[in-house]
Formats: structure tokens, C-alpha cells, sequence
């Protein structure tokens, strides 16, 4: 029998100017949550690299700037077919890498799918606006032209979605791209760089590097990259923002939440249960999206928590390729025991612990069971911070404008719901709530592709949302034209303001 270091592992290449590169150099290990184990092996690009994949971009970007939108648009046609014929292998290894459930990676998928949908669509989408006669004989239009070579900085937790929110947008619109997915998730992207190929996509026009903040830094400080596209933590989010907007470039840089959800006393306890325990803790917790945290309004508390507490603890814990599983591992052994330490704090802060999930029924990989706290205040550690683990909080609010006043008062802002029968409190609740994307009866409002997905306050930095309309605006600047033809006894300009009238 081989020692675990005889094992021999896949290496997950780059993907640069339109083929897969293996350089040398230093290499990060890619686990099996599930089990616990190094499955493959990742290059970690350094600047040189990182160079060579905007030197690939940059060369491919003219002829790719100046194909007619329609024909991009037929690319992204194929892309699409071939995006949905390959859908379960992409869920598949989205799946191995992360421990996500099939079902749930095979949802986020078709997600990210839907905004190559959208980017099929360029053609109309990249149409500028025109006057005429804005003077005398004079018409003034406007151009939609894309920015140069893109640059996309990606989570662990949705390996194919959060992708797709980004390079197909920015392909569509004539740039060239270079992604950077998380280290721990590398084999999608590579991936999908041979299904754009086998599409149609020239080479270089989509590149692949992998790697830590080297790799990261080495894409901010790069003189080559016009823009750049980033989906993580709030305290990463704002030095991405910060460096970008030293050098020069082009950033939206969405960050991380704590994401409320409202139950009022007259809503349906039962559908809102349902819905809670899988905003919760569908994908172990490790979304952006999540609900973590419950705002129980008046009487509907100790109902709530008592149908929380029964469906948490009927959840089941496995691996993402078995079936009938509802929750997989997290992502590492160092993410589990982070949030197993927040559960700590939690019971030493005093917050009432109603299901502990410590001790999870698999003891190999990186698993932990469902938690949940009870009369959680904002005081605690457990409500100031992200866990993304699976980790459910209840606080308790006295009335709607209460619950309001708690939600506004968060730091981040990046999703939250309310559950209610009463269509005033809901027209109250979205009209007041400080937050960018709002549920109403609905857990998790992620929009659909021609609508964008971005956050307020500390979950986004930037001003230009992901995806739908905001992504075309992002990945594109605006030209202004303003002409007159004159006729030969037309007098020329003096040196005075020129006047349109």
C-alpha cells in the first residue's frame, strides 16, 4: 500500500492564450472535504505567470474588440448549449471540491448558466442612445465600448456561478479576461476555459491562473488589466477596492454579509421554518446569501424556534455525492474549526444553545452538524460576524419597526427577507430596509440574471452591481459623439464657447 506521501495527485492546470500550462513552481493542495484528503494539486501563479496571462488577453483583446457583437453573441450561443450539456460534470466537480450536495451544485450551476443567457442578448444590450438636432444641423450619439482586458477574483463557494456572474458579461461586451478562482475549487473554471474553446472563443481571449494573494496582488498592481471583478469577504473586498482605485483601475468589489430574515407573528410558522432551515443551512452555510440570522417579532417566537429546532436536528450530514444527503462538509478543516470556535463563543457569551452541532455524525473530512442559537443579542460575537458555517442565530424584536431598526443597524448589507401575510408590513419592510437585495416570503433573493446582484454599505464596494444590466454598464465606458456636417459656406468655430443653438 502506497504512504500518503507516495500518492501521486492530478495536477488542475492553467489555462493561458488557449491551452492548459503546468509551470513550475510552487503548488497548493486541493482537498476532498468529505473525506479529508488531498485529491489533486494546484499551481499557484506567481506575477510572472499572471503576466503571461494579460500578455495572452492583451494580444487577443484587438481582434475580439472589433468581431460584431452579433457574432459574439453566436459564441455565447454555443457556449450555452455546451454549458448545459456538460451542467452535471461541472456539478460534479464543483461537488468533489467543495462538498456541496449534487442538487444544490447542480442548482448553482443552471444559476450561472441563465447569465450566459442573458449575455446571449448583446447585441441589444450594448445599443447607445441618439438625438437629433441637439443643435442646429448637429446629432449627438453615444457608444457602448469595451474596456480592455477584465480581470475576475472569485470565492470558494460557488466555483461555477460566481464565475459565470462575471466573464461571460465581460466576453460579450469585446474584452478579453483573466480569472483568478479560489484555490480550493480550481477545476471548474478549467473547465469551462475548454468548453468557451470548443465553443468558438479564440484563444487568449479567456485565460485561467490559480493561486493566493501573489497571485491577487500580482492582478491589482498589472498595468494591463482595465478592471477588475471581486466576490469574498468585506475586509478583502475593501483592500481589492482600495489597491484597484490606486492603480487606476476599474473595481466592483462585493463583500460579505449577515444576512436577516424577519418572521412576523402573522406569518405561516411552518412555510417560514421550511424555508429558514434552507437558507441556513443549505450548502453547510457557506453562502453569501444565507439567512444567519432570524429576527423573531413578538409571539412568533418560541413557536419558531421550537419548528427550527426540530428540522435542524432531522437534517442529514454527508457526503455531496451521496444521495438523500442535505448538508456536505465544509470547504476545510481550518473554515470547520473556525466556526466550530464561533460556536464556543456563542455558549460563553450566553446565548441560548438549542441544537449543538459539535459533534457531527461523520468523524472523517470536515464536517460539523447543524447549530443553533436562541435570544442571540447584537452585542455577541456570534451576530458581528460572518461564521459562514452552519450556524443559525435567533434574536428577538418586540415589533416590525424594532426588527427594522436592528436590520439598519448592521454593518453589512447584502440580502434579507421578511416573512409576513400583511402586505403593508411588507410595503413598509422593502421600503425602509437599508439593505440591496430584499425577500419578501422568499429566503434567499438572489435575482435572476437580467436583474444585477449586489449588496449595500460593507458588502459592496464599487458602485456598479454584478451581472444583468450593471454588468454591461461595468464592463463597458460610454462615448459621447457629437457631429454636424457642414455645408462649405458653414462659418468655421471661432475661439469663443461654441454654442449648439
Amino acid at each position: 500500500m502506497n504512504k500518503p506521501a507516495d500518492i501521486k495527485h492530478h495536477t488542475v492546470p492553467l489555462w493561458i492564450g488557449g491551452k492548459p500550462v503546468v509551470p513550475a513552481g510552487r503548488m497548493g493542495d486541493v482537498y476532498n472535504p468529505a473525506s479529508g484528503q488531498v485529491a489533486k494539486k494546484v499551481p499557484l501563479a506567481d506575477a510572472k505567470i499572471v503576466d503571461a496571462a494579460v500578455k495572452a488577453a492583451a494580444a487577443a483583446y484587438p481582434a475580439w474588440r472589433d468581431t460584431p457583437p452579433l457574432r459574439r453573441a453566436r459564441v455565447m450561443q454555443k457556449f450555452l448549449q455546451l454549458l448545459q450539456d456538460n451542467q452535471q460534470e461541472l456539478a460534479r466537480l464543483v461537488s468533489e471540491e467543495h462538498g456541496k450536495t449534487l442538487p444544490d451544485a447542480s442548482g448553482s450551476v443552471q444559476r450561472g448558466i441563465e447569465v450566459v443567457e442573458f449575455a446571449c442578448g448583446i447585441p441589444h444590450l450594448l445599443k447607445g442612445e441618439f438625438s437629433e438636432n441637439v443643435g442646429t444641423a448637429v446629432d449627438t450619439h453615444t457608444l457602448r465600448q469595451p474596456v480592455g482586458v477584465c480581470a475576475g477574483i472569485t470565492p470558494f463557494n460557488f466555483p461555477v456561478m460566481v464565475p459565470l456572474w462575471m466573464f461571460p458579461v465581460a466576453i460579450a461586451c469585446g474584452n478579453a479576461f483573466v480569472l483568478k478562482p479560489s484555490e480550493k475549487v480550481p477545476s471548474a473554471s478549467v473547465r469551462m476555459a475548454e468548453l468557451f474553446k470548443e465553443a468558438g472563443l479564440p484563444d487568449g481571449v479567456f485565460n485561467v491562473v490559480h493561486g493566493d494573494k501573489e497571485a491577487v496582488d500580482a492582478i491589482l498592481a498589472h498595468p494591463g488589466i482595465a478592471a477588475v471583478s471581486f466576490v469574498g469577504s468585506t475586509p478583502i473586498a475593501k483592500y481589492i477596492y482600495e489597491t484597484c482605485a490606486r492603480n487606476g483601475k476599474r473595481v466592483q468589489a462585493l463583500g460579505g454579509a449577515k444576512n436577516h430574515a424577519v418572521v412576523l407573528p402573522d406569518a405561516d410558522l411552518e412555510f417560514a421554518a421550511d424555508a429558514l432551515t434552507g437558507a441556513a443551512y443549505g450548502s453547510a452555510g457557506e453562502r453569501c446569501m444565507a439567512i444567519s440570522a432570524v429576527v423573531a417579532v413578538g409571539a412568533a417566537a418560541d413557536p419558531l424556534v421550537k419548528l427550527l429546532e426540530t428540522r435542524a436536528k432531522a437534517i442529514k450530514i454527508g457526503p455531496g455525492d451521496a444521495p438523500g444527503m442535505d448538508m456536505g462538509p465544509l470547504v476545510t478543516a481550518e473554515h470547520r474549526d473556525k466556526v466550530a470556535g464561533f460556536i464556543e463563543k456563542g455558549i460563553s457569551e450566553g446565548a441560548k444553545l438549542v441544537v449543538d452541532g459539535r459533534n457531527p455524525p461523520r468523524k472523517e473530512g470536515f464536517f460539523l452538524g447543524t447549530t443553533l442559537f436562541d435570544r442571540v443579542t447584537p452585542q455577541m460575537e456570534v451576530y458581528k460576524n460572518e461564521i459562514f458555517g452552519p450556524v443559525l442565530i435567533v434574536l428577538r424584536a418586540d415589533s416590525l419597526e424594532q426588527a427594522i431598526a436592528l436590520v439598519n443597524s448592521n454593518p453589512y448589507a447584502n440580502g434579507t427577507a421578511i416573512f409576513t401575510e400583511s402586505g403593508g408590513a411588507a410595503r413598509r419592510f422593502e421600503n425602509e430596509i437599508q439593505v440591496g437585495m430584499v425577500g419578501i416570503n422568499v429566503p434567499i433573493p438572489v435575482p435572476v440574471a437580467y436583474f444585477s446582484f449586489g449588496g449595500w454599505k460593507n458588502s459592496l464596494f464599487g458602485d456598479l452591481h454584478v451581472h444583468g444590466v450593471e454588468g454591461v454598464k461595468f464592463y463597458t465606458r460610454t462615448k459621447v459623439v457629437t457631429k454636424r456636417w457642414p455645408h462649405q459656406d458653414t462659418p468655421a468655430p471661432g475661439f469663443h464657447m461654441p454654442t449648439l443653438g
